[in-house]
């Protein structure tokens, strides 16, 4: 199983970016995903999170500014970020539990940098 992030980059102080990460590979069913994130000097921490039939949960620090979603027939998780702040930055990892028909697992993605700054 792989997940690839893509939709990362630079972007300026309330500002939006939309991140998106498919999984692929051997897959039975995708339950819950999210997204996490890394700075610099920190550890990783919880974004968001969705369940398989839509349920979301967000870190306080992004609730009203961050949206979650999923497209289940594509295995791809979203995460729409608006007004964007500097404390933002980090890398920011996708994570998939997923059953590929022998035993379930946590699936990392590779991650990929958001920077937001002037």
């Amino acid at each position: 199983v792989q997940l690839q992030a893509s939709g990362g980059g630079l972007v300026q102080p309330g500002g939006s970016l939309r991140l998106s990460c498919a999984a692929s590979g051997n897959i039975i069913i995708v339950h819950d995903m999210g997204w996490y994130r890394q700075a610099p000097g920190k550890q990783r921490e919880l974004v968001a999170g969705i369940t398989s039939d839509g349920r979301t949960n967000y870190a306080d620090s992004v609730k009203g500014r961050f949206a979650i979603s999923r497209d289940n027939a594509k295995k791809t998780v979203y995460l729409q970020m608006n007004s964007l702040k500097p404390e933002d930055t980090a890398v920011y990892y996708c994570n998939a539990e997923v059953y590929d028909g022998s035993e379930i697992a946590f699936h990392w993605g590779k991650g990929t940098l958001v920077t937001v700054s002037s």
